[in-house]
C-alpha cells in the first residue's frame, strides 16, 4: 500500500515587530510554545514523536547549538524525543516540513513535528556571518564580484520585469489591506497561539491605512533612484510555528482528523544574482509532481520577501493574482526567517479548510538562488 502523510495541525504565534512584543522572549521559549500548542490541541503523547525537524537561519547566540533540540527540551517533553535544526535560508521551516513529509512517506518515521523559528529582536540578520564571509574568492569571481545582496536583487528582477515603484507600492499597499481585512474577520483566529502573559495577540506589523502615497516617501537604499524600499519588502520579525505531520492510519488511531494531504514538494536552485526568483521554476517542478495545473489551485502563498518577487512569479506564470496571497503577505505580517514556511503554510492550511480550497501551493524564494514548493490538498 502506497503511504501517505497528511498534517493534523498547525499553529503559530503572532508575528511580532522588531523591538517589539516578542523581543524579550527567547528563541527556545517561542519555539517551545509552539510545539506545547500541538500537543494541547491534538492530545497526542510527545514521546511518539519520532522526530522535530526545526528551521532557523541565524544560528548563532541564543540560536545556536541546534535550537530545535532545546526547544524540545524547554517544551517539557522527553529527553527521547530526538530533534535537529535545518537551514535552507527563508525557506528553512519549508524544507522541515518537506523532510518530515518524506520521512513518513518513506515509512522510516510515523510520526513527525516540522516548524521553525527566528527571533531577529535578538539575532540580527546577517549575525551568523560575523568575522567571515560564505562566499569564497572562487564563487565571488564566478559571479562577477556581486555582493550577493538580496535588496540589490529585488532591484535587478524589477529593473528585468520592468515594474515601478507605484506597481510595487500598490501591490505593499495590498498585502496590509488584506491583512488588516484577515484579522477583522477573524481569519487568523485558529492558527493563533498568543503566548501567555504576553500582549501580543495579533500580527504586529500590520500598518492599515498604508497606501503607495504615504510609501512614496520612503527612501531607496539600494539604489539612489531605485524602487526598492522599507516599505515594499518584508519585515524584520520574531516568531514561530509547528505543524504535525502523520499517516492517515496513525491519525485516525489517535482520533485526529487531517487538515490536508501533502502531495508534492520541490526545491531547485536559479541565478544566484537574481537570486529570488527560484519560485518560478519550483512552481513548474512542484505541479508536475504533483500532477497538477496552475489552474487546479485555489490559492497561493508565495512569500512577499520584496514586491517583485510575487509580482515577477505572477507574470511568468500567468496565475490568476486574485488567489495571490489573500490574507496579506509578509509586507504586512513579517518575516521571521526560519519560520517563515511554517507560518505560510499554516496561513495556507488554515485558508483552505475555511474556503474549501482543495489545492494550495507555496513557495518561497531563498538566499543564495533557491526556492521551495509545496503543494497540499484539502481532505473533506
Amino acid at each position: 500500500m502506497t503511504r501517505e502523510a497528511v498534517i493534523v495541525e498547525a499553529v503559530r504565534t503572532p508575528v511580532g515587530k522588531r523591538g517589539g512584543s516578542l523581543a524579550g522572549v527567547h528563541p527556545g521559549d517561542l519555539s517551545a510554545h509552539v510545539l506545547g500548542q500541538l500537543v494541547a490541541r491534538t492530545g497526542i503523547d510527545p514521546a511518539d514523536v519520532d522526530d522535530v525537524i526545526w528551521g532557523c537561519v541565524s544560528q548563532i547566540g541564543d540560536q545556536s547549538g541546534n535550537i530545535g533540540r532545546y526547544a524540545v527540551l524547554a517544551a517539557g517533553w522527553p529527553d527521547s524525543v530526538p530533534a535537529t535544526t535545518v537551514n535552507r535560508a527563508c525557506g528553512s521551516s519549508q524544507q522541515a516540513l518537506d523532510f518530515a513529509a518524506q520521512a513518513v512517506l518513506s515509512g522510516q518515521y510515523d510520526m513527525v513535528v516540522a516548524g521553525g523559528v527566528e527571533a531577529m529582536s535578538r539575532v540580527p540578520l546577517g549575525a551568523a556571518r560575523t568575522g567571515g564571509t560564505p562566499w569564497s574568492p572562487s564563487v565571488l569571481e564566478r559571479y562577477d564580484h556581486f555582493a550577493f545582496n538580496q535588496g540589490e536583487s529585488a532591484e535587478k528582477i524589477a529593473h528585468k520585469w520592468g515594474f515601478s515603484r507605484l506597481q510595487l507600492d500598490e501591490f505593499a499597499s495590498r498585502s496590509h489591506e488584506l491583512a488588516a481585512a484577515a484579522q477583522d474577520s477573524g481569519a487568523f483566529d485558529a492558527q493563533l497561539a498568543p503566548l501567555p502573559g504576553n500582549p501580543l495577540k495579533a500580527d504586529e506589523g500590520v500598518r492599515r491605512g498604508t497606501t503607495p502615497e504615504t510609501l512614496a516617501r520612503l527612501k531607496t537604499p539600494f539604489q539612489e533612484d531605485g524602487v526598492i524600499h522599507a516599505g515594499n519588502a518584508s519585515q524584520i520579525s520574531d516568531g514561530a510555528a509547528a505543524l504535525l505531520v502523520t499517516t492517515p492510519e496513525r491519525a485516525d488511531a489517535l482520533g485526529l482528523r487531517p487538515l490536508v494531504r501533502y502531495r508534492a514538494g520541490a526545491v531547485t536552485g536559479s541565478d544566484p544574482v537574481l537570486m529570488l526568483t527560484g519560485p518560478i521554476p519550483a512552481t513548474a517542478q512542484v505541479l508536475k509532481r504533483a500532477g497538477l495545473a496552475l489552474s487546479d489551485i485555489g490559492a497561493y502563498e508565495v512569500n512577499e520577501a520584496f514586491a517583485p518577487v510575487p509580482l515577477a512569479w505572477l507574470a511568468e506564470t500567468g496565475a490568476d493574482p486574485e488567489r495571490l496571497n489573500p490574507l496579506g503577505g509578509a509586507i504586512a505580517l513579517g518575516h521571521p526567517l526560519g519560520a517563515s514556511g511554517a507560518i505560510l503554510m499554516t496561513r495556507l492550511i488554515h485558508h483552505m479548510r475555511d474556503q474549501s480550497v482543495r489545492y494550495g501551493l507555496q513557495t518561497m524564494c531563498e538566499g543564495g538562488g533557491t526556492a521551495n514548493a509545496t503543494v497540499v490538498e484539502l481532505i473533506d
